[in-house]
């Protein structure tokens, strides 16, 4: 039977030099639990009771023990990291938050923690990747903005590193994702703004050697065959461009002899600076131009209610790619772990998500 642990005892066996660390005899003294039990207790094993789980996992955090992470590694050849590999690139809608949010939803309760790693994106995607396997440094990988042909893919497939990347590629390599339908965004983007009676559309793409410009640029063609409508030139601009440049080329577009009716924006921030440069010249949204929008935080019709947006959940990118890697840790085929999400609609004027 545990005995108690008294507040004075935890507070002891948690004080004195960084040599007297808690470890996990610390717990096992003060539990009256063996070592191997506190150890199986901390790792969530299902054959440790709920109760000594909690007890366990109660003491641990009032000695403020910290597993030694080191020692785990020379045990096990494991680091308990998964790593999430961002460009830093500004992402004014939060795009980031969310992605970790999934992620660490998933990890909580695991022995696994994340990291993220940050590129510069005007450096080589493949830097990053190459030193957490170079180094040992995680035991799976989660990288986005994928290219058709992307050497990281292939990079992580010949080295056998699980990994899922948000965003398919082409590269003929079966390998674990999670995809937004960018395709399907795009035609409901363009048949949303023709049922408005708009039919000189200008498309804001994602950068043009990210595979999904791709799935973006068919998806639009697609709606504007369907729908009867024309494509106005809006070229030299995409969802990286920086707001202030993409407000001015906007402004240059609405006040020339061409104008646009209808804009398709293949991001949220991206539609902030559409609204501005629309708005500088003198025009007002849902009257002399309508915009269906792609975004991934809940906000655009809040600021704009006469905006048509479809909404990327990046939190359930997330947990489906964190829940991929962890399963391909444990010996699934990373084929069969591919999964892709649909846009969820919100009409102008109402808050209610329609079926897109």
């Amino acid at each position: 039977m545990a005995l108690p642990v008294r507040d004075k005892d935890a507070k002891r066996a948690g004080s004195g030099s960084r040599d007297a660390r808690p470890t996990l005899k610390t717990i096992a003294r003060l539990s009256g639990l063996a070592v191997p039990t506190v150890s199986r207790a901390l790792k969530n094993a299902p054959d440790i009771g709920a109760k000594t789980r909690q007890r366990v996992r109660q003491i641990a955090d009032e000695i403020g023990y910290v597993p030694d992470r080191a020692g785990v590694r020379l045990r096990t050849g494991k680091t308990n990291v998964i790593a999430l590999v961002l460009s830093t690139e500004e992402e004014v809608m939060g795009q980031t938050s969310h992605m970790v949010r999934g992620i660490s939803d998933v990890l909580s309760g695991t022995p696994y923690h994340l990291v993220v790693t940050p590129y510069s994106r005007t450096g080589d995607a493949l830097d990053p990747v190459r030193y957490l396997v170079e180094t040992a440094s995680a035991d799976g990988i989660i990288f986005s903005r994928t290219e058709p042909n992307d050497p990281r893919v292939r990079y992580l497939v010949e080295r056998g590193v699980p990994f899922s990347t948000h965003g398919r590629t082409e590269t003929g390599l079966a390998h674990s994702f999670h995809d937004f339908d960018n395709e399907a965004f795009a035609v409901e983007a363009v048949l949303r703004l023709a049922a408005k009676g708009r039919t000189r559309l200008a498309l804001l793409p994602p950068p043009p050697w990210l595979t999904y410009y791709h799935h973006t640029m068919a998806g639009f063609a697609r709606g504007l065959a369907q729908a009867g409508a024309m494509e106005v030139e809006y070229g030299g601009v995409d969802v990286d461009t920086p707001l202030s440049m993409l407000k001015a080329h906007t402004h240059k577009c609405m006040t020339g002899p061409d104008r646009p009716d209808g804009i398709v924006s293949g991001s949220g921030g991206g539609t902030i600076g559409i609204i501005a440069g629309i708005e500088a010249a003198g025009l007002v949204v849902g009257r002399d131009v309508d915009i269906a929008a792609k975004q991934s935080s809940e906000i655009l019709q809040w600021i704009r209610p006469n905006l048509e947006v479809a909404s990327e959940d990046i939190s359930l990118a997330g947990r489906d790619l964190a829940s991929a890697v962890l399963r391909i840790i444990d010996g699934e085929d990373p084929a069969t772990l591919q999964s892709l999400s649909y846009p969820r609609w919100t009409t102008a004027d109402a808050h209610e998500p329609l079926q897109g």
